[in-house]
């Protein structure tokens, strides 16, 4: 038992602490994006990779298998659904998003044009949403719980994943805009746990994650010039 409490509290830790540098670094330091997601990946990956091998009990491979492609076809369609669902939340919102404003801090901050959009696009939606599940879902929500943190852990990896995004996104939208995003980021947290309980791997929210980065990014699309 003292065992248990005491991972619960390293992982907690650990996620916290993380989380905070990345803040400092996405709100302060604000480096170039391929600097950035190489520090996102030591944070992210390297640190709790490192822990994971270090525990007993703590298993990094199941955070990957397989155990029902019906399931995954589920999450797969679900994708869809959600991207349909952005896509249709941006027409409606278009007027209150300054996408030029998006666009010059996408370029000051992180040096995302025109000319490079495309591969930070496909970067953000195919591997940044892996790494981000692996952490927030794999590491964090599927770490606590099966330390038996109960319901608390999807709340709090919900939770955590929505604040991570706040040093991302915080100048990009209206107060009452960006209320709502961050209620959505914390449901959207929720719903992903919810995909990855039954079969204790991240797979399913990783598909949905993934469509939800293709949506942003084709308002990207838009944005650039490219739609």
């Amino acid at each position: 038992m003292h065992d248990l409490k005491k991972t619960r509290t390293q992982i907690i830790q650990i996620s916290v602490v993380m989380i905070a540098m990345m803040f400092v670094v996405d709100a302060i330091i604000q480096p170039a994006f391929y600097v950035k997601s190489m520090i996102k990946i030591v944070l992210f990956l390297v640190i709790p990779f490192i822990y994971i091998n270090k525990t007993r009990g703590f298993e990094f491979t199941k955070f990957f298998r397989v155990e029902s492609r019906k399931q995954l076809w589920f999450s797969l369609g679900l994708g869809v659904i959600i991207y349909g669902v952005i896509m249709i939340a941006y027409f409606i919102f278009e007027r209150q998003l300054d996408l030029g404003e998006i666009r010059v801090i996408l370029g000051e901050n992180l040096k995302v044009n025109d000319q490079n959009f495309i591969w930070v696009a496909l970067y953000i939606a195919l591997f940044n949403s892996l790494l981000e599940e692996y952490f927030f879902r794999g590491f964090l929500f599927l770490g606590l719980k099966n330390v038996g943190f109960g319901i608390a852990s999807s709340v709090l990896s919900a939770f955590l994943f929505a604040i991570y995004h706040v040093a991302i996104i915080g100048t990009w939208f209206e107060i009452g805009l960006f209320v709502l995003v961050m209620l959505g980021l914390f449901i959207g947290g929720l719903i992903f746990n919810a995909l990855n309980d039954r079969n204790g791997n991240i797979y399913n929210s990783w598909l949905v994650h993934m469509f939800a980065n293709f949506a942003i990014n084709t308002v990207g699309l838009i944005m650039f010039g490219y739609v």
